[in-house]
């Protein structure tokens, strides 16, 4: 899915998807219930890098549907709002998370002093990369 820059909804989800700390992503458990969950995640222009611990259960999740959600905090009057829906599965092939420059970039410092971790031992405890793919887009 691309998002249209040339209006300014586009420019507005774009603008956030790149400067966004947390987004909400939610999968669906074997009940189906959702299950939303706070995450750091890199926008490429086209999906979403999420990295996650081994053996949790949005993994789980995602293996049984793949089905997800991606929604941005919205502002203190409920306005300025993103949700992107779509696809999301283990990305086997993603590099770990301290060699993606843009990752460390955005995150680099929280890890460094939000989570009192080295970039290594951040990709050493989040080594399961996550696409997310989205195909829709809603908001306002």
């Amino acid at each position: 899915m691309q998002i249209d820059t040339t209006t300014e909804f586009g420019q507005r989800v774009a603008r956030r998807l790149n400067d966004e700390v947390i987004g909400w992503l939610t999968t669906v458990d074997a009940s189906g219930t959702p299950q939303p969950r706070p995450v750091w995640f890199l926008w490429d222009g086209e999906a979403l890098l999420i990295y996650s611990q081994d053996n949790q259960a949005k993994l789980r999740h995602l293996a049984a549907n793949p089905k997800a959600s991606i929604n941005l905090h919205g502002d203190e009057h409920g306005g300025d709002i993103v949700v992107l829906l779509g696809e999301a599965a283990v990305d086997p092939a993603a590099p770990p998370s301290n060699a993606v420059p843009a990752y460390q970039a955005k995150y680099g410092r929280q890890i460094v002093e939000g989570l009192k971790m080295t970039p290594e031992s951040f990709a050493a405890d989040y080594p399961v990369a996550i696409r997310f793919r989205p195909t829709r887009l809603r908001g306002f």
